[in-house]
C-alpha cells in the first residue's frame, strides 16, 4: 500500500491530478466560507446536485467529455436551479428548505435518467461519466487541469475584488442595505461563485458529495478563527490537504472513487478541529471549565472564611466550612492546600487564617457579591429575598472595570440591601 502510494506521487500523470485537486479543494474552501456564513448550506447542497443534468446535457451538444461545455451545462442548470428556489419560497408557502429539496432531488432524478439514456446511447465517449456522480480524480486530463486552474483564478480575483462588500453581506445584510451596497448583485456573484466552484469540482468529488468540500472546510475553520480573512486562508488549507488525502486514500485499490476520500478527509479534520481548536474544541473548552471551576472554589471558600470572620472566628478549622456550605471534602481541602501555597491562607494544625493578601482578595470578592445585590435591588427592582442566588454567579464575573462602574453607578454605597457592610480595600 504504501509502495503504491509512493508511486502515485512520483508519476508525472498523478502529480498534475494532485494539483488539479488541490486547486479545486482550495478554491471550495474560499467560496464555500461565504456560504457557510450566510447560512446557505442547504443551496450549496441543492447546486452540487442540481447539476447534474447541466453534465449530462453539455455531453450531448459535444458528444464528448469537454471540461468548458460540461461546465457551462453545469453553470446553466445550477443557476435555473438556483432560480426555482428563490422562486417557489418567494411565490408560496413553502419554506426555502422543502424549496431546496424538492428542486435537489428532482433536478438529481432528471440528471439520473440522462446519465442512463447517455450510457445507451452507443457514445463510447460516455465511458466514465458516471464517476461525476461519486467523482474520479484519475479520469481529469490535462485540459481539465487548465481550465479548473482558469476559473479558479478567475473566482479568487473576484473574491479579492468584492471581499469587503461580500464581507458586509455576509455578516449583517441590513447594514449593508443601509449603506448603499447592491445587495442583490453581491448575492448574485457569490451564488454565481458557488455555482462556478461546483462546477469544476464534481468530477473530482462528485455531485453526491460535492457540497461537503463546499462547507466542511468553512465550518472547520471558523474554530480557529474569528477574523474573515484568516478563516478564508485556513478554509482554503483544509480544502486542499483533504482534496490531496482523498486522492492518495483513493490510490490504495483499484476503481475507488475520489469523493468519498475526499469526505473522509474533511472529517478527520473536522474531528481534530473539534477536538483540539484552541478556545472553541473540546479539550479547550474542558480545560477553561476546569479553571472556571477551581477559580470558583477558591472565591467560595475566601468569601466563606471572611463571613466567619466577620462573626468574630479569628481561626477556621474544617468543619467550619462545612456547615457555611455544602462542599465535596476532597475539592474543599485540595483548594485549601492550593490557597495556603499561593500565600491567601495560613495553615496552623488545620486551622486556617486569611494572610494580608488573602484578605484583600477574599474583601474584594465580597464587596462585588454585596455590590451586585445592592445593584438589583436599587436599579432592576429586585426583592431582597429574590437577590444572593444571582449575586453568587455574578461576584465571580465581575471585573475591576465592571466594580469602578458599579462604584460610580451606586454612590459608593457603605453596605448592602442586608445592612451588611461593604468592605472596601
Amino acid at each position: 500500500m504504501i509502495e503504491r502510494i509512493i508511486y502515485f506521487f512520483s508519476d508525472p500523470i498523478a502529480q498534475k491530478v494532485i494539483l488539479g485537486v488541490a486547486i479545486i479543494g482550495a478554491i471550495s474552501g474560499v467560496v464555500g466560507t461565504f456560504s457557510f456564513l450566510r447560512k446557505k448550506t442547504l443551496i450549496a447542497d441543492a447546486i452540487s446536485h442540481s447539476v447534474l443534468p447541466g453534465v449530462c446535457i453539455g455531453f450531448i451538444f459535444a458528444g464528448t467529455k469537454d471540461p468548458i461545455l460540461l461546465m457551462i451545462g453545469s453553470l446553466v442548470i445550477g443557476w435555473f436551479s438556483v432560480w426555482i428556489i428563490d422562486y417557489i419560497s418567494s411565490t408560496t408557502k413553502l419554506s426555502e428548505d422543502t424549496s431546496i429539496a424538492l428542486v435537489s432531488t428532482l433536478f438529481f432524478a432528471i440528471g439520473s435518467v440522462l446519465l442512463s439514456f447517455i450510457s445507451k446511447s452507443g457514445n463510447a465517449e460516455q465511458s466514465g461519466l458516471k464517476n461525476f456522480l461519486f467523482g474520479k480524480a484519475a479520469t481529469m486530463t490535462a485540459f481539465d487541469i487548465q481550465v479548473f486552474a482558469i476559473v479558479s483564478i478567475g473566482i479568487l480575483l473576484i473574491v479579492i475584488v468584492f471581499f469587503k462588500p461580500f464581507q458586509i453581506v455576509c455578516f449583517n445584510l441590513e447594514f449593508a442595505r443601509s449603506i448603499g451596497v447592491k445587495v442583490r448583485r453581491i448575492e448574485f456573484l457569490l451564488s454565481t461563485l458557488t455555482v462556478l466552484t461546483v462546477a469544476i469540482g464534481i468530477q473530482a468529488v462528485g455531485v453526491v458529495l460535492m457540497s461537503a468540500l463546499l462547507i466542511a472546510p468553512a465550518a472547520s475553520a471558523r474554530y480557529w478563527t474569528n477574523k474573515l480573512p484568516i478563516m478564508v486562508f485556513i478554509a482554503a488549507i483544509f480544502g486542499m490537504l483533504s482534496g490531496v488525502m482523498g486522492v492518495m486514500f483513493s490510490t490504495i485499490k483499484d476503481n475507488m472513487p475520489t469523493g468519498p476520500w475526499i469526505v473522509f478527509a474533511l472529517f478527520l479534520f473536522t474531528l481534530l478541529t473539534l477536538l483540539f481548536a484552541p478556545k472553541k474544541g473540546w479539550f479547550s473548552i474542558r480545560k477553561r471549565n476546569k479553571l472556571n471551576s477551581r477559580k470558583i472554589a477558591e472565591e467560595n471558600i475566601l468569601k466563606i472564611i471572611y463571613h466567619l470572620k466577620e462573626e468574630g472566628n479569628s481561626t477556621i478549622s474544617f468543619g467550619n466550612f462545612l456547615e457555611k456550605r455544602t462542599m465535596d471534602t476532597i475539592l474543599l481541602e485540595k483548594t485549601l492546600n492550593y490557597l495556603v501555597d499561593i500565600g491567601f491562607l495560613k495553615d496552623s494544625k488545620k486551622l486556617f487564617t486569611l494572610t494580608e493578601n488573602g484578605e484583600l482578595e477574599a474583601a474584594r470578592i465580597v464587596r462585588s457579591h454585596r455590590l451586585w445585590e445592592l445593584y438589583l435591588t436599587k436599579r432592576m427592582n429586585f426583592k431582597d429575598d429574590h437577590i444572593h442566588g444571582t449575586a453568587e454567579t455574578i461576584e465571580h464575573l465581575i471585573t475591576p472595570e465592571i466594580e469602578k462602574e458599579l462604584l460610580k453607578e451606586l454612590d459608593f454605597p457603605t453596605s448592602d440591601p442586608h445592612n451588611k457592610e461593604i468592605p472596601y480595600a
